[in-house]
């Protein structure tokens, strides 16, 4: 084992242990770097008080009950960007929170009470040991801790806290000959009391001590066993398997945002099909995305191999592979969830109308559900509502395309495709991309800068309301719209004269004659979309 500790994490240990006091990596650290991967984050604990750590470090924040201590390095960023913390680097939302290593946590050796939430303990108290405090911990994987210190060649220590001149051999012989320097090396010493480094040998979860316990201690636990056995591609210890299935129930306790910060962890890992497969042998999935379940065992038409949840969950895989953001994972996972409650008929010829805008609802209901960020809601929801779109060569014109793009919008054609890709391969189809959609991007790009909405016209509502002399009000907006159906058919018309021209035609026109416009517009749009319509009803057996 080659110790690569950033300058930042072996400052505030070394300043700590200058003092007197011990200092320890602790942790998802320990574990990343027994496993010889670059830690995510990095924790210290200590048996400084959080007063005397705060002490050491003047630029630190201390605002919890919990003994933590958030240390700045130089290179932290102001304390408001601190937060919110979310350990481990969470992509949600776009967003990326890192604490390492501008900033680390030094946290008090504590122990716990009882945790009457299933969340917190009631009662947070100081311990006087490292191995009182990894008695606590999660699981045996996080809970050893890690003493790196730098001491000197002839092996003298160099800093304060335990001398342990075996543990020192012990790392001499681990690091290679030619990181050695004349001056000093670095020295490790492992504190594993729960078998932590045998259960990375063998790829096991297990918890710490009597599984009931810990999860009956902290409901989440569930959930992080399920992402750590899915992020690391591991397995679950049979007891604390076994564990999860009894408590599962536990995890309605634990507030939505916890749920889905560490679903999104597991959502994004490399394993993210066999977590979500895990989850529902768990009983953890009726806990979190309950409806996914109503596909088990859902069978489809013709045109499809596997069950509703089967093919929900191969199209979430492709996307994994792929390496698409967290969006497109999600709406590929949930593209088809609609299908079971728009079931009609059984067997080859079933039918399932709609499915996509029942999907589109159901997943609205499932992302305010689970907290996720507004933004993220409905592009998520959006491309479920479109994912079902036809389109074949020589059948829908131009204006045809031009009124797909101004549908679905012009920015989510890229995720949009990518969602349709999922949705083949997850049918068992070999080819992600046939020709057919391929033709569909070059019409795309073909027609792309072509006007798509109201605000690409060469007139908007301040000219409409100018040139008419009427106040705002929906006339307005009638007008644009009917302008806009007639641009979408000849992008040419687009010519702010002729624009002008028509307003004030259809400015002298009732109300009634406009709002009959509005309809024909409506069904000009329906027919002209309607030869796709029908092929959609043909591929998937619905009238």
């Amino acid at each position: 084992m080659i110790l690569s500790i950033p300058e930042e994490v072996k400052s505030v240990v070394e300043k700590l242990e200058g003092t007197g006091f011990e200092a320890y990596l602790v942790g998802g650290c320990v574990r990343d770097i027994l496993l010889e991967r670059e830690p995510r984050d990095w924790d210290v604990a200590t048996n400084a008080k959080p007063e005397q750590v705060q002490k050491l470090f003047a630029d630190s924040v201390y605002e919890n009950a919990f003994g933590t201590v958030l240390v700045k390095t130089n290179s932290s960023p102001s304390k408001n960007n601190l937060a919110p913390s979310a350990k481990g680097g969470s992509s949600l939302g776009g967003k990326t929170y890192n604490l390492s290593p501008s900033s680390i946590e030094v946290t008090t050796y504590r122990k716990e009470g009882k945790y009457t939430d299933k969340r917190h303990p009631d009662e947070i108290k100081f311990a006087k040991t490292i191995e009182e405090d990894l008695s606590r911990r999660d699981f045996t994987v996080n809970a050893m801790a890690l003493r790196v210190g730098i001491v000197s060649a002839e092996g003298g220590s160099a800093s304060g806290g335990r001398d342990d001149k075996k543990a020192f051999q012990s790392a001499k012989r681990s690091i290679k000959r030619s990181d050695l320097s004349s001056e000093a090396i670095e020295h490790f010493e492992l504190i594993d009391p729960f078998s932590g480094q045998a259960d990375i040998k063998k790829k096991i979860i297990r918890t710490v001590g009597n599984p009931d316990e810990r999860f009956n201690e902290d409901a989440l636990r569930l959930l992080r066993a399920v992402r750590f056995a899915t992020e690391l591609d591991w397995e679950i210890e049979f007891n604390t398997r076994r564990a999860i299935e009894k408590h599962a129930g536990l995890l309605e306790m634990i507030a939505k945002e916890r749920v889905r910060d560490e679903f999104v962890k597991l959502i994004m890992s490399d394993s993210a099909a066999r977590g979500v497969i895990l989850l529902e042998e768990l009983n953890l999935l009726k806990n979190i995305l309950p409806e996914l379940r109503e596909g088990i065992g859902c069978g489809q038409n013709k045109h499809h191999v596997y069950t509703v949840f089967e093919h929900n969950v191969r199209a979430l895989d492709y996307t994994v592979k792929k390496k698409y953001p967290l969006a497109i994972r999600l709406a590929s996972l949930l593209h088809d969830i609609g299908k079971p409650r728009s079931k009609a008929g059984d067997g080859p010829d079933s039918t399932f109308y709609n499915h996509e805008m029942i999907g589109a609802k159901m997943t609205l209901k499932i992302m305010d559900r689970l907290r996720f960020p507004k933004d993220l809601s409905e592009q998520v929801t959006h491309l479920v509502r479109q994912h079902l779109f036809y389109y074949n060569v020589g059948e829908v014109s131009a204006a045809g395309v031009r009124r797909f793009l101004a549908r679905v919008g012009p920015e989510n054609i890229d995720d949009l495709i990518k969602v349709r890709e999922a949705d083949r391969i997850g049918s068992g189809v070999p080819k992600a991309v046939p020709y057919k959609l391929r033709h569909l991007l070059f019409m795309i790009e073909k027609v792309r800068h072509d006007p798509l909405s109201p605000k690409m016209l060469k007139v908007n509502g301040e000219d409409v309301m100018k040139i008419l002399a009427t106040p705002p009000g929906p006339k307005v907006g009638q007008i644009l719209n009917i302008l806009l159906e007639e641009v979408l058919d000849d992008p040419k018309l687009n010519i702010r004269e002729h624009l002008e021209s028509e307003i004030k035609k259809l400015g002298v026109l009732s109300d009634k004659k406009l709002t009959e416009m509005m309809k024909q517009a409506k069904a000009k749009k329906n027919e002209a979309e309607k030869g796709i319509e029908e092929e959609i009803k043909k591929k998937y057996y619905v009238k």
